[in-house]
């Protein structure tokens, strides 16, 4: 069961904390700028590129290694934020008692850690992260604690900077958290690449449809997704969807998807 972490009222008094991070991809670089955005430091970051520890290092003001037995041992948190596959391997011979060491996947369980500390848990970014990004974007946290120790303070980092879009989440929540996640982020923005595809291929221009996207992804703001829907498959306008269907007699995989979308829209009851 999710449940939405408490926010304290009036004057929020946070305790800044020491991070160790791990890893040095997408993850690791936005929730870094956050962290340090919110007051905390750094204190070191690991990865197995030397090369991109070192430029977050130095972005960050601190230190980075590649080995782990450097790892710094005077941290309060230590933030695994590595590939799924990987968090394992990276378990592997870390001992670091009485720290809390979490890592940052939605599919993989917080026992994963337990034999590193005894303050183990998960610390979950719902959103979709690009160390490119040239703004740090908004990022509701979901975490798990193994104690009550272990879920104060992540609770409390999580506040720092995600304010109230914090709650705590265990391992089947989050694993259905993270389903819902890739249908309206990973496959929505694989239509839009079929989209742009078939726009190059037909001579249009993809960018005419950005203001039709941007209307559709805030307009679920104010109602459901399900009371927002429009087009030719809700309308049942099966004219429009035969003008459509002979268009991508070329495009076999697109006319699949296509037909697929339009039988699932209409089946919504």
């Amino acid at each position: 069961m999710i449940v939405k972490a408490p926010i304290s009222r009036g004057k929020i008094r946070r305790k800044y904390m020491d991070i160790v991070i791990i890893g040095s991809g997408n993850v690791a670089a936005v929730l870094g700028r956050k962290f340090k955005a919110a007051g905390h430091s750094i204190l070191q970051i690991y990865s197995r590129n030397a090369s991109e520890a070192s430029q977050l290092a130095y972005e960050w003001d601190t230190e980075s290694t590649n080995y782990k037995s450097m790892i710094s041992k005077k941290a309060d948190v230590y933030l695994i934020a590595v590939a799924d596959h990987a968090i394992d391997d990276v378990a592997q011979d870390l001992k670091l008692p009485g720290k809390v060491v979490v890592h940052t996947a939605a599919a993989v369980p917080k026992e994963i850690l337990k034999g590193i500390t005894e303050h183990y848990g998960v610390f979950y970014p719902l959103q979709s992260l690009r160390k490119e990004a040239v703004h740090l974007p908004e990022v509701p946290v979901f975490f798990e604690g193994s104690d009550e120790f272990t879920k104060k303070k992540l609770e409390a980092l999580a506040q720092s900077i995600a304010e109230e879009k914090v709650a705590e989440a265990g391992n089947e929540d989050r694993l259905k958290l993270h389903v819902a996640a890739v249908l309206v982020s990973n496959f929505t923005n694989h239509l839009y690449a079929l989209a742009q595809e078939y726009c190059k291929k037909e001579g249009l221009d993809f960018k005419q449809l950005l203001p039709l996207i941007e209307e559709t992804a805030l307009r679920i703001k104010d109602i459901s997704p399900k009371q927002a829907q429009t087009g030719p498959a809700i309308r049942h306008d099966k004219e429009t969807i035969e003008k459509h269907l002979e268009l991508l007699n070329d495009y076999p995989g697109l006319k699949t998807i296509y037909l697929l979308l339009t039988e699932s829209i209409q089946q919504v009851k």
